[in-house]
């Protein structure tokens, strides 16, 4: 039998890599598409043992030859469109880059498919994030978007392009609505490793402090290794449907503080309230977390809260690593690193 071909756009990510990983186990010839200077070295890559069973092709999604290019070059199966300018706070910064990366790039890649290969399969990676402050305690695919970030508005668009696409022209077309999803290979800008890895250097006395923005935000923290099996499920229905995959649990960024605290043996104490909280050790009394506004973003996003169960009846999926084996891993993974 033919080996399926599988483009990951974004493939050197978090996401990428753990998907890369689990179809070469599936064996998919799977063509890793991205900028090459997003690539660096390929840690993560390396980490997971995978860089020499994988094909690197260089890809900008802001530039519609090269995407018709690629398809020109390989037969696709499935493509999991991963790559987007993804650090929220960043979007703020540079809102038309995001929007020409996150949401046309999209629009592109679903062109380049109507027009070379309509019977490709197709993953659009949204995000929880479309969904913004609702007014619903636990939000499912039907949650009313209400984005609150440049990148969170590009996700939307990108959301609804697939379903056009898939409604006009009868491609296979989906989305997964993936909340918060972390792991060893989390980039450092991103809270959760920020927190893993600053609180290891800690205790290993390679830093005094770790500065965080608000600690009141709540979202919905998963294993990105769970969720990409979850994108592999969309694909392999008879019919393409969108699908939030999350945990249906909620924790503060305190609270993961916490979670990490206890797995490095570290205990703390809050003072404090708003910009002046503060966390102490309490074996030495020094300050390990302190509040830094420049770390707040212009829009909050308070709460997120994902319901999987349509991801659970249709597609027989479901969350295996819960928050508190996450930051386990997480920290634990930290330390061997820092200990190198």
């Amino acid at each position: 039998m033919k080996k399926k071909i599988a483009l990951i756009t974004g493939g050197s990510g978090q996401d990428g890599s753990y998907l890369s990983s689990f179809l070469l186990k599936k064996k998919y010839k799977v063509i890793v598409a991205d900028r090459r200077n997003s690539r660096s070295d390929n840690w993560r890559h390396k980490y997971l043992g995978i860089e020499d069973h994988l094909i690197y092709e260089d890809f900008d999604l802001s530039d519609f030859d090269s995407i018709f290019r690629l398809f020109k070059k390989y037969k696709f199966h499935e493509v999991y469109n991963l790559a987007a300018q993804s650090f929220v706070k960043s979007s703020f910064e540079t809102p038309i880059s995001t929007a020409n990366v996150t949401a046309l790039g999209a629009l592109r890649i679903l062109e380049v498919i109507r027009i070379t290969q309509k019977n490709v399969k197709f993953y659009q990676a949204s995000s929880s994030e479309m969904i913004g402050n609702s007014s619903s305690k636990i939000q499912n695919e039907n949650a009313f978007l209400n984005p609150r970030s440049p990148y969170a508005i590009s996700k939307v668009f990108s959301h609804n392009i697939t379903k056009n696409y898939r409604d006009s022209y009868s491609m296979f077309a989906c989305s997964g609505i993936l909340f918060n999803h972390e792991s060893p290979l989390r980039g450092e800008e991103f809270v959760t490793r920020k927190i893993s890895k600053g609180l290891c250097e800690i205790k290993l006395k390679k830093r005094e402090f770790l500065e965080l923005g608000n600690l009141d935000s709540k979202r919905d923290w998963g294993f990105a290794g769970d969720y990409v099996e979850g994108m592999w499920k969309m694909l392999q229905q008879k019919k393409p449907d969108d699908y939030v995959l999350a945990t249906n649990k909620s924790y503060s960024v305190r609270q993961f503080v916490n979670f990490c605290c206890k797995h490095l043996d570290i205990n703390i104490q809050w003072r404090g309230k708003g910009k002046n909280e503060k966390a102490f050790n309490v074996k030495n009394k020094k300050v390990i977390i302190k509040i830094n506004p420049k770390y707040y973003r212009p829009t909050e996003v308070d709460t997120l809260l994902g319901d999987f169960s349509k991801a659970k009846k249709i597609l027989n999926w479901k969350p295996k690593v819960l928050i508190e084996d996450l930051s386990k891993m997480m920290v634990e993974e930290d330390l061997k690193r820092l200990k190198k």
